[in-house]
């Protein structure tokens, strides 16, 4: 879980940085962020499947309902900046998915301290 989290972290923060440039340049997202977001987003799953298999096997401490509210809540964040990105084509597209990252990022990094990894 530590491995998939980490790099949903890292490339949630690289999104956001990109997010940021383009939004400091009053651009729209663009096609190759949706992929960049999309790619996050398999890291999230990932992080979520590990999460279940740690905790099958009983090697998480933390509380586990704190840990799935966090990672389902990350889950359904992205798709939601996606889709407003792809719905408006103004600077705001690029703002909503720099929240989205850095919401993704913050979340996961509490989901490590959570589950006492």
């Amino acid at each position: 879980m530590e491995t998939a989290a980490a790099m949903t972290v890292v490339g949630s923060v690289l999104l956001g940085a990109w997010a940021a440039w383009r939004a400091l340049r009053d651009r729209p997202v663009i096609l190759r962020q949706l992929i960049g977001a999309a790619f996050v987003e398999f890291t999230l799953v990932l992080t979520a499947i590990s999460a279940g298999v740690a905790q099958s096997r009983g090697s998480l401490s933390g509380d586990p309902l704190v840990l799935w509210g966090y990672l389902l809540t990350a889950l359904f964040i992205l798709p939601v900046a996606g889709v407003w990105a792809f719905a408006d084509r103004t600077r705001t597209s690029s703002l909503a998915l720099l929240v989205a990252c850095a919401t993704v990022a913050v979340m996961m990094w509490r989901s490590l301290q959570v589950a006492g990894l």
